[in-house]
């Protein structure tokens, strides 16, 4: 199969790629490396059947030949990070809506009709207040702190672009609500709240707890996560639908940081800030975020493997490594 990956040199686009290689199927990459780096994909970096291009999903022009070439597209090129959104909202409305419009026009005058997911975004919920979100739940965002809900209101943006798509040209396309997905090679530069808790956890530095620390989460390994968009991707019943992809264990951020030291036999206090330190301006977060998983388990059957004690426990580990080399 011939899959094509646009952010593939991110977070979790580079697990994608290293997910199809190892299948046996022929990666293409496309970054321009304003998040991701290169260093993601230089374990199979030697792979013949692995390509990569470093460019704007805006610009290249080598987008329309790809999607031709391609059976799967995984539309993972966003804007990420709350702190980089709040940095540059401007950057994040051009990437993640006018991007997505033209991977999906690319798709239609490709010529072929590849199987492609649209990553969306648990933050599309916003602050509905019901214990744990379905994929029919109300959309509620707050008309204050407008900045703050950037990305929230493009990757909604983005969802009712591939309906339109799918539903005009027939094209086989999945939208997938992603629930903070952690794991190997994340980062905190932008905000990534478990990678920046356990480099201070190893180093036996105050953990930074924003606000209360109150506020559950329910995180997903990333393993977990690419073998469920490759399900949902290939299943033909989910074409046309959204649908939530995480874990439903849920934790405060508290939690999660006292886990964390746990997990690390570390000294680290809690260190509590507010969001307005934190941020530089006004921030109001959503108290919980929880997915129900009923829509994808029927349509794929897929469980999680990964428990949220085993991630962060490979994820000290490999801390402590890097840490070890360094020295």
């Amino acid at each position: 199969m011939h899959v094509l990956i646009t952010g593939g040199a991110g977070f979790i686009g580079s697990h994608l790629a290293e997910h199809h290689l190892a299948l046996g199927d022929k990666v293409y990459v496309v970054d321009n490396l304003s998040t991701g780096s290169l260093a993601n994909l230089k374990p199979f970096r030697g792979n013949p059947a692995l390509r990569f291009a470093e460019a704007d999903i805006l610009r290249w022009d080598g987008l329309s030949e790809a999607v031709a070439w391609a059976d799967r597209i995984y539309h993972m090129a966003a804007v990420v990070g709350v702190k980089k959104v709040l940095e540059d909202p401007v950057s994040v409305i051009a990437t993640n809506m006018s991007g997505t419009e033209r991977i999906l026009r690319a798709v239609h005058h490709g010529g072929w009709n590849p199987q492609v997911i649209v990553a969306s975004t648990s933050e599309v919920y916003g602050f509905n207040p019901k214990d744990s979100f379905a994929e029919t739940d109300n959309i509620v965002l707050p008309s204050a702190g407008r900045l703050r809900w950037t990305y929230a209101v493009t990757k909604l943006a983005d969802e009712f672009l591939a309906f339109s798509y799918a539903r005009k040209y027939g094209l086989n396309i999945v939208v997938v609500r992603l629930f903070n997905t952690i794991g190997p090679n994340q980062v905190g530069h932008y905000g990534m709240v478990v990678p920046s808790f356990i480099k201070q956890a190893v180093h036996n530095e105050p953990i930074t707890v924003y606000g209360d620390g109150e506020q559950t989460r329910s995180f997903c390994d990333v393993r977990d996560t690419v073998v469920a968009l490759d399900r949902l991707a290939g299943c033909p019943a989910a074409w046309g639908e959204v649908v939530n992809v995480g874990n439903a264990q849920e934790i405060s951020i508290r939690g999660l940081a006292e886990l964390i030291v746990q997990c690390a036999h570390s000294t680290s206090p809690l260190r509590f800030i507010s969001y307005k330190d934190a941020y530089g301006e006004e921030f109001e977060d959503v108290t919980h975020r929880r997915p129900v998983l009923d829509k994808l388990r029927t349509l794929t059957g897929f469980t999680p493997e990964w428990t949220l004690t085993d991630t962060l426990n490979d994820l000290i580990e490999r801390e402590c490594a890097k840490n070890l080399y360094v020295a």
